[in-house]
């Protein structure tokens, strides 16, 4: 499984963001995906979760609100739509897969990541 995430760039606090991620080659081992982001000197951490079969959503306290994971099957293309930033969101945005529905919201949990993408929000 390959993951492509896009979408990162530079906005003013309070701006929109939408962060997409496409799944490519054995996809059909997919059962959850998410973001996870990583700011700088900071550990990677858990931001939005979504089950590939019946779309059910979790949320990171941080982004209850705000943020809307997505997801667009006949695409294998998951969505991070986010809103109201701010300069705490600032990092650099990782999408997730895991084969299992169970998925925890730990890095650990996931096999398999996309490269990334920059998230800068400024004051």
């Amino acid at each position: 499984v390959q993951l492509q995430a896009s979408g990162g760039g530079l906005v003013q606090a309070g701006g929109s963001l939408r962060l997409s991620c496409t799944a490519s080659g054995r996809t059909f081992g997919i059962y959850s995906m998410a973001w996870f982001r990583q700011a700088p000197g900071k550990e990677r951490e858990f931001v939005a979760r979504i089950r590939w079969n019946d779309g059910s959503q979790n949320y990171a306290n941080a982004a209850k609100g705000r943020f809307t994971i997505s997801r667009d099957n006949a695409k294998n293309t998951v969505y991070l739509q986010m809103n109201s930033l701010e300069p705490e969101d600032t990092a650099v945005y990782h999408c997730a897969a895991a084969g299992s529905l169970w998925a925890n919201p730990y890095p650990r949990d996931y096999a398999y990541w996309g490269q990334g993408t920059l998230v800068t929000v400024s004051s």
